[in-house]
């Protein structure tokens, strides 16, 4: 490679006539590139030190180089860096300002790589990064969530099918169903990092590179575990971009089911919870509206989540081998939902700080539509030999004779409940304390306190 002399784009030697200024705007990528220059400048660095290693560049070039490359992050840390677009990306704004501080020995930088298998390097790098940064932000999630079970443990609440009471529960058990669930997403981004531990570098454009390199060096110089197996796979494959895309909407997906549900219960038609008027906001015309605007937000951006899987699906579903321009848009759409998404993580961990139960609702709500009806058929099971189905028959009468008298299951009297059957004692009477329906559930997995207790203890071991 020799001195860029003319200020001319790389390929200048070969292509002699300027690009037309259209492709110019939509050639480069360095508006939404630049953000990788640390990765940039840490892959050249260990790639200049392994090319001396195998004793492919001097001593005193690689010192320069590596000077040079020093140079050029404080620059753009301290923002007195010039980015130009007639560069194209990170890679060759760098390589331009090495020139200009190094001069000719900055052509070595580029021996045994291309920008196919450096920028992939770059990508890998930091979304590495992103996932760990993600993975502690769900993690301070979980410990919000597990702090808000642990003061409701014995709060009641009905729990719901079809938005119908269904049976009663713990709020705590309600809170950890999530935990469940963000701890899953947690695996998800853990799990990624087993294709992210493979170092691209040295695969160069498509084929690998005929001087004598040291992958397993750079692989260790740069964090990951092991090379990539094959060099025409490494440079088209972007896999675990779907990966990170698809934790991202999976994620998003609950943070979503669990906004709308706040917002549904926050209404004044429910009146489960109350917000604090830190996450909520009010009205231009309406004085008296406090809005679950964060809460609004949350559920609206995992479309954005979406979005961007399937676009970065449907740019992979008829690409051939091996690199292609098409690929560049992955940057795009990977900065973007990590932004959007790490926002919604830190916005939602600010939420579970800000909400408690409305118990005295909560317990209302739960004495209504014949919540405890399966304790009664679970009584009959029980108490009087009967099968499952029968003890349900019985109970769905039962229910029908409390529905048309107009009273809750717990205010009909013996002889009402003897007229459906006459073996029933005054002991029935207990299956139809919310406490104790809740306590019974000692299943593993089940709503009782114990239970909840177990497993917010064994969360908070594993965080």
């Amino acid at each position: 490679m020799t001195k860029n002399k003319n200020n001319q784009t790389i390929w200048g030697t070969r292509i002699k006539n300027s690009t037309s200024s259209q492709f110019q705007k939509v050639g480069g990528s360095i508006d939404i590139d630049k953000r990788l220059y640390k990765e940039d400048i840490a892959g050249s660095i260990a790639h200049v030190e392994m090319l001396f290693k195998q004793k492919i560049i001097s001593f005193k070039i690689k010192n320069k180089i590596i000077f040079g490359l020093n140079k050029i992050e404080k620059e753009i840390s301290n923002k007195k860096f010039e980015f130009n677009k007639k560069y194209e990306d990170i890679h060759m704004n760098i390589e331009n300002r090495l020139f200009q501080i190094i001069g000719e020995e900055a052509g070595y930088v580029h021996t045994a790589r291309s920008r196919n298998d450096q920028v992939i390097t770059d990508f890998k790098i930091w979304i590495r990064s992103t996932n760990k940064e993600i993975h502690n932000l769900i993690d301070k999630i979980i410990k919000n969530s597990l702090k808000l079970a642990e003061k409701n443990i014995d709060t009641i609440m009905p729990g719901f099918t079809h938005m119908k009471n269904a049976q009663p529960i713990s709020f705590a058990h309600y809170l950890m169903a999530y935990v469940e669930m963000f701890n899953r997403d947690k695996k998800r981004f853990s799990n990624n990092l087993d294709s992210l531990n493979e170092n691209p570098l040295g695969v160069a454009a498509l084929s690998g590179t005929s001087f004598n390199i040291d992958r397993n060096y750079t692989t260790k110089k740069l964090g990951f575990k092991m090379p990539t197996n094959n060099s025409i796979d490494t440079v088209s494959d972007r896999d675990f971009v779907i990966d990170f895309l698809y934790s991202v909407s999976v994620c998003s997906m609950h943070i979503s089911r669990i906004a709308e549900e706040l917002i549904i219960w926050n209404s004044d038609g429910f009146n489960l919870i109350n917000l604090s008027n830190k996450i909520v906001t009010g009205s231009s015309i309406m004085p008296q509206k406090k809005n679950p605007d964060l809460l609004e937000y949350l559920r609206g951006k995992s479309g954005i989540a979406y979005g961007n899987l399937f676009s970065m699906l449907t740019i992979l579903k008829g690409l051939p081998l091996s690199y292609f321009k098409d690929l560049q848009d992955d940057k795009e759409i990977i900065f973007k939902s990590s932004d959007v998404f790490i926002n919604c993580l830190k916005i939602f961990d600010e939420v579970l700080k800000n909400i408690s139960p409305n118990k005295k609702r909560m317990i209302e709500l739960a004495n209504s539509g014949y919540i405890t009806a399966t304790d009664l058929a679970d009584y009959f099971v029980r108490n009087h030999s009967m099968s499952f189905r029968k003890a349900y028959q019985k109970t769905a009468a039962i229910v029908n004779l409390a529905e048309k008298k107009k009273k809750n299951l717990n205010e009909l009297t013996i002889d009402e409940f003897k007229k459906i059957d006459p073996k029933i004692s005054n002991d029935v009477l207990k299956v139809f304390d919310l406490k104790n329906s809740v306590n019974s559930k000692k299943s593993y997995g089940g709503t009782s306190f114990d239970n909840i207790k177990k497993m917010i203890m064994k969360y908070k071991k594993q965080i």
